[in-house]
């Protein structure tokens, strides 16, 4: 594998809160920083927010405050040119070798902000572009013109790639979501003594499909009455699932607890987990299921689930959007303990398949492909006096 040098990397997304592509981020700038490269993280906000995931110390985060509605189009334009402006002499100060953009409205940002710098640009998607609007027609051209310029692009999973047109997917990179081991093991657990638990982990918005959860689990729960479920999560959908979780009368057994900083500890005190999305690009929440040794069940979304659960073998998979097909194979599960240890300590393989640092590896042969000879710092010893 090539070798990367000690470079400086300015990172920008739009916030750093709960999410898959913030913990693929927080994941990512760990690793390097620890390797001895320069990182600086650039969100657009919100303004005095803390990183929901922890960042290394060494690694400098600079809110630039810059959400706000517009009432019209005029206001709508002033304002991301605004936005432009502010990005730009941010990267400028950053003095980045190399810039890496997550998410499609901030990478068309940060793509136009970078015009004429002549720094590398690398931008990411981090679902399924096809069932993920980026919201009209402007955008969607502003993204094919915009990704047409940038040095790479990175997806997680060839269906992700293929939506792009032939000069976009030239230069596209498929790369996945690494995972890591929980904070202080040697190697992934096994499972113990059921506590009747079931958990779920993600955004409470309508892409996570909680809502078809909850009316999978009405099914099963009549069967199971000593099983619970627990979301673990926050989002604008919150009253609206509690609402359905108490008119399906499930408000003794089913909780809404709000955000985890500590998913590993919650899983590790469940018995299955299931991912109940309409679409998904590289669930960074299944990956952690798997690496606690916990068997899954996840609807086949067009993209992602099915690179990771292998059918039958670490988890089962269901037909999208089918909450029938959800609620047998959750029933079924439940029904035989020694499946669901049988499929819990095959998942677990996932860190070998899609380990940190193997993915790391691909996202550094890639930065040595792109960065210019020029971009070395001395040495890993004098890097934390050149950031």
């Amino acid at each position: 594998m090539p070798h990367l040098p000690i470079i400086r990397i300015t990172f920008v997304i739009s916030t750093l809160q709960a999410g898959g592509a913030e913990r693929a981020l927080a994941n990512m700038v760990n690793f390097w920083s620890r390797r001895g490269h320069c990182i600086e993280i650039l969100t657009l906000w919100p303004k005095g927010s803390q990183p929901f995931y922890e960042l290394d110390a060494p690694i400098v985060h600079r809110p630039l405050s810059l959400a706000r509605d517009s009432d019209n189009l005029l206001q709508f334009i002033a304002y991301n040119l605004k936005r432009i402006s502010v990005i730009r002499r941010a990267i400028i100060r950053s003095r980045p070798d190399i810039i890496i953009s997550s998410l499609d409205k901030t990478n068309i940002l940060v793509s136009l902000a970078s015009i004429g710098c002549g720094i590398p640009l690398i931008v990411c998607e981090h679902n399924d572009p096809a069932e993920s609007k980026i919201g009209g027609r402007g955008w969607e051209l502003l993204r094919k013109l915009t990704y047409s310029r940038a040095d790479a692009l990175v997806v997680e999973t060839n269906v992700e790639r293929s939506f792009f047109g032939p000069g976009i997917r030239r230069r596209t990179s498929v790369i996945p979501n690494g995972v890591t081991l929980p904070a202080g093991s040697n190697a992934p657990p096994s499972r113990r003594k059921c506590n009747h638990k079931i958990i779920a982990v993600g955004r409470l918005a309508n892409q996570k499909g909680f809502d078809l959860l909850l009316q999978a689990f009405s099914k099963v729960h009549p069967r199971f009455p000593q099983w619970s479920l627990t979301v673990w999560g926050d989002g604008p959908e919150r009253g609206t699932l509690e609402e359905l979780r108490d008119r399906l009368g499930l408000t003794a057994s089913v909780q809404f607890p709000g955000r985890t900083q500590n998913p590993f500890k919650e899983m590790a005190e469940s018995d299955l987990f299931v991912l109940s999305s309409r679409y998904e690009g590289f669930p960074n929440v299944l990956l952690e299921a798997m690496t606690c040794s916990l068997p899954v069940i996840s609807f086949e979304c067009s993209s992602g689930p099915g690179e990771i659960i292998r059918d039958q073998l670490d988890g089962i998979l269901v037909p999208p959007r089918n909450v029938n097909a959800l609620a047998d194979a959750m029933a079924y599960l439940i029904d035989n303990p020694e499946l669901r240890t049988q499929l819990g300590e095959r998942a677990k393989e996932v860190v070998q398949r899609f380990g940190l640092e193997k993915v790391m590896g691909q996202w550094e042969e890639l930065l040595v492909d792109i960065l210019p000879n020029s971009a070395v710092l001395p040495s890993p010893s004098t890097a934390s006096n050149n950031c």
